[in-house]
């Protein structure tokens, strides 16, 4: 009975797996790619994708735009996109609220005039916790030597949940894959 149930299980793990935006998406690309004819776009499917990544991008919006190297990352689309919102929200917070408040708190990204960062911009927490996996061995070596205590190695293709800020380089680097 405990076979037949695990087995229900894993076959309802990987219905919803296979469902996935992500697997679709994967799905459609290669059908597309092997079809000798043009198919069927997937407006809806493409629509879903498209509105997922400008919610991030909207998520740290200010942040992204604060320097070059991470506004590079974002494709010209993107960059498009999160300067539009930029605009929008910066017209519609001085029309709103911004105006009504003294000069010393006019601004949309800081608390007062005399703040000296951007203490409003939402910051990604590179402390978060994320599953991953190594695409070859990785000592401490290939990890921020800061970190190289927290983190002394990865097995290839093993399943691990870690810091975020310890696997950032390997990541960046295309040593690791985020799961």
């Amino acid at each position: 009975m405990a076979t037949e149930e695990s087995a229900s299980v894993m076959d309802d793990y990987e219905t919803l797996i296979s469902t996935t935006d992500v697997e679709l998406l994967k799905r459609a690309w290669r059908n597309e790619k092997a079809a000798p004819e043009i198919l069927q776009f997937e407006s809806s499917l493409v629509q879903r994708i498209k509105e997922q990544i400008e919610l991030a991008i909207e998520k740290y919006l200010f942040y992204v735009l604060k320097t070059d190297e991470y506004l590079n990352r974002l494709s010209k689309q993107e960059q498009m996109f999160a300067r539009r919102c930029t605009d929008d929200l910066g017209s519609h917070l001085d029309e709103t609220v911004l105006a009504k408040l003294p000069d010393n708190y006019q601004s949309i990204l800081k608390q007062s005039i005399t703040s000296e960062e951007d203490d409003m911009v939402p910051v990604p927490r590179l402390d978060t916790f994320v599953i991953c996996k190594a695409k070859q061995y990785l000592s401490g070596l290939d990890f921020e030597p800061e970190y190289s205590m927290e983190i002394t190695e990865m097995e290839r293709d093993l399943l691990t949940f870690v810091c975020y800020k310890f696997i950032k380089k390997p990541l960046e680097n295309g040593k690791i894959d985020l799961v």
